[in-house]
């Protein structure tokens, strides 16, 4: 293989991890940047071995990798740094603390002792209030490819800057009900 072909092979597999990691839109972003240098790079390949469909289908991908930096790099990063911005003015005086819902969801989750217990993947707001009534916390194992997910109501929860802390213990927590997949509950059970 040529060396465009493996500069095209690197990159679309480092732009794979950037894009898929979720590591905040600017990794995002970034991603589809690197995307762009490989579909450049396959388009080079593909012109220069006559293959006109890698031509063709790196063309079409190019203008997705455009949409993905307008996205990612324009779009998200500006919304991911006013929440930011918000949240560190919150921090002064008589204001009361922020921090933006996105920011929610992946949090590490501790129980009452500190210690870890998973991370936030979903809150569920009232529609008439806009208060979390319950957070859903998955308690990974094995690299994440098992998984528990239980319903923590608000009140059990205490918000404390980049983490979660449960007021139960980590026997309480495992004592509420595991969620069903795609069936889950209007309120969360009392811990």
């Amino acid at each position: 293989m040529s060396l465009v072909g493996w500069i095209a092979t690197i990159a679309t597999m480092i732009a794979a991890m950037m894009t898929a990691s979720n590591l905040g839109a600017r990794v995002t972003g970034w991603g589809f940047v690197v995307f762009s240098l490989s579909s450049v790079c396959w388009t080079i390949l593909g012109y220069t071995t006559g293959q006109v469909a890698l031509v063709a289908t790196n063309g079409f991908l190019m203008i997705t990798n455009i949409v993905g930096i307008w996205r990612w790099l324009g779009q998200q990063t500006k919304y991911q740094d006013g929440g930011k911005s918000a949240e560190l003015a919150s921090e002064r005086p008589n204001t009361p603390n922020l921090f933006t819902a996105t920011s929610l969801i992946g949090m590490v989750v501790d129980d009452r002792s500190g210690s870890k217990l998973g991370r936030v993947v979903e809150a569920l707001l009232e529609c008439a209030t806009g208060r979390i009534n319950y957070i859903v916390v998955s308690d990974e194992r094995y690299g994440g490819l098992e998984e528990t997910l239980r319903a923590v109501p608000l009140q059990s929860v205490q918000i404390c800057n980049a983490r979660l802390a449960l007021e139960i213990d980590d026997q309480v927590f495992r004592s509420l009900p595991a969620l069903k997949n795609r069936e889950w509950p209007a309120h969360a059970a009392i811990a």
